[in-house]
């Protein structure tokens, strides 16, 4: 996995991986995640838990279904395509954390015009039967939005 040397400061990073449950599931994937958070995931899960990094472009590589994905996406070209993938890798029951850049923040590489936000996301997951029921501020410039299976 490629990595930056200089990610994103991260928001209370001792309770972030409680405040996401990603330290509990037996499997998960962080796809396009900055360095300092998977490294900070992969502290707070147990030895013998699963936790895979990918980038976005080999997500096809991956095969197996994951308990929790964390999706790192800022901008929409592209993002329905990874979406699509990510979701197919997403186990029945499981929890998908999609990180984006705030709208009316400075500071994120992509321009605002092009960020994806909540409404997008709801739209493209929602006939995956995948619903947001929660948000976690991941950076001063971040959010993360989780999507759950909808209850019938």
């Amino acid at each position: 996995m490629r990595r930056e040397p200089n990610g994103p400061a991260l928001k209370n990073p001792s309770e972030l991986p409680a405040r996401l449950e990603l330290q509990r599931p037996a499997r998960i994937l962080l796809v396009d995640a900055p360095a300092a958070l998977a490294d900070l995931l992969r502290a707070a899960r147990p030895k013998e838990s699963e936790t895979l990094e990918v980038e976005a472009r080999a997500l096809a590589t991956v095969k197996e279904a994951f308990d929790a994905i964390l999706l790192w996406r800022e901008d929409r070209v592209g993002s329905r395509a990874v979406m699509e993938q990510t979701v197919r890798r997403l186990a029945p029951g499981g929890a998908l954390w999609i990180v984006t850049a705030m709208r009316k923040v400075m500071g994120p590489r992509t321009p605002a015009v092009h960020r994806l936000e909540l409404s997008d996301l709801s739209k493209g997951l929602i006939h995956h039967g995948l619903a947001n029921d929660r948000e976690a501020r991941i950076t001063a410039w971040h959010v993360a939005y989780r999507f759950v299976g909808r209850a019938t």
